[in-house]
């Protein structure tokens, strides 16, 4: 029986986590949970799942719990955060939150020896050399439950890095993939959100429609595979079958196939070095029939471009395009800036920064709210 942290636990990736749980119950154990402002949603992981620990973000909502819940401890705000990630009787945290806000947490975890199954791009983005230097420290595994960099990490087993020649990631292309960008001018919140392939919360399908979680997951894959950013690409690949892939310098490349469905990647990261049965559909590439590949238009997918330049200045140029870029995604949610503000927004404020080389814990923390208030000070 395996003990499971779950930060983020009513979002999209956590509710899928919590899918593989129920699957397989006689295997794992939800010891600890945090939820944002779902609390009814949290009402119902209780009942079912009875954690020992939970975590919320108010106050007022933590009073209400403890009143209903007297077996269970009730915390809230980033102290309840780290008390999740390091719960004592856990073995594996799940850091499935939207956000920087997953970033110290998971450093004490890693401090406190637990297993990283890592779903917040934002944590590697914002804070890679010190979330790496760390878990490198402490002897902590990393597990990626992105598809992308699961499908990587899983075509790497049994391969040396030495070898490879590059990373091939593959991106859907969001919801707009097939417009110019003249066709975007004026695009709703609702096209956005409208993805082909895959089902994702709001502020991720956001950032796939803009080509940013593509960057995001470029940012990432050069930390979790110690990969320069020179070889890493990124291909359009419509159908969301082969989710990632590596070329090795013999020219050999691996890919990882599957239906497009987290649950997958979730439950590899929980389970390895094991598998475990998952029923569901499975890929049958005759009724499929054809896959399909296009270059990525760095002109078109302007996010795409400034997460590149962004890797390579280094420092603390990825903690501004992440802050810069969240808080550009929230605004557009609630109506207030367009889509193409997004990058306009992002891109002004990678201009406005004076770069740090190598920041500890407290500078990102600060550099990441400044910009957050630059951005809505343009507004």
């Amino acid at each position: 029986m395996k003990n499971i942290s779950l930060m983020g636990a009513t979002g999209s990736i956590g509710m899928q986590t919590l899918d593989v749980l129920r699957d397989h119950p006689e295997e794992f154990t939800l010891t600890a949970m945090s939820v944002g402002k779902n609390i009814e949603e949290a009402r119902k992981i209780i009942k079912e799942f009875s954690p020992k620990l939970v975590s919320v973000q108010r106050k007022e909502d933590a009073e209400s719990l403890t009143s209903e819940y007297s077996s269970v401890k009730v915390l809230y705000g980033e102290e309840g955060l780290v008390e999740v990630a390091c719960h004592q009787d856990a073995e594996v945290l799940v850091n499935a939150v939207l956000g920087s806000v997953g970033l110290s947490p998971t450093l004490q975890a890693i401090e406190a020896g637990k297993t990283i199954a890592i779903a917040n791009k934002e944590t590697l983005v914002t804070a890679g050399h010190l979330v790496m230097e760390a878990a490198k420290k402490k002897g902590t595994a990393l597990l990626p439950v992105d598809s992308e960099h699961s499908a990587i990490y899983q075509a790497l087993q049994g391969e040396r890095k030495k070898n490879i020649e590059k990373l091939i990631i593959t991106a859907s292309g969001g919801s707009f993939r097939d417009r110019t960008r003249e066709e975007l001018i004026g695009v709703t919140v609702k096209e956005a959100l409208n993805h082909p392939n895959w089902s994702m919360g709001a502020k991720i399908t956001i950032d796939s429609a803009s080509m940013m979680n593509k960057g995001l997951e470029v940012i990432e894959a050069h930390w979790l595979f110690d990969i320069p950013y020179d070889q890493i690409d990124v291909v359009q690949h419509r159908e969301s079958i082969i989710h990632s892939m590596i070329q090795f310098h013999d020219s050999s490349v691996m890919a990882q196939l599957g239906t497009p469905d987290m649950r997958v990647p979730i439950q590899y990261a929980l389970t390895y070095p094991d598998r475990l049965e998952r029923k569901g559909e499975r890929l049958d590439l005759t009724e499929i029939g054809k896959l399909h590949f296009e270059k990525m238009d760095m002109e078109r997918f302007r996010c795409l471009a400034f997460a590149y330049e962004a890797g390579r200045t280094g420092g603390s140029m990825t903690t501004v395009l992440n802050a810069a870029n969240e808080a550009a995604v929230a605004m557009f949610l609630e109506g207030r800036i367009s889509f193409l503000d997004i990058e306009t927004y992002i891109e002004k404020a990678m201009e406005a920064h004076q770069i740090v080389h190598r920041p500890d814990l407290e500078a990102i923390k600060e550099i990441d709210q400044q910009t957050r208030q630059r951005v809505l000070s343009w507004l």
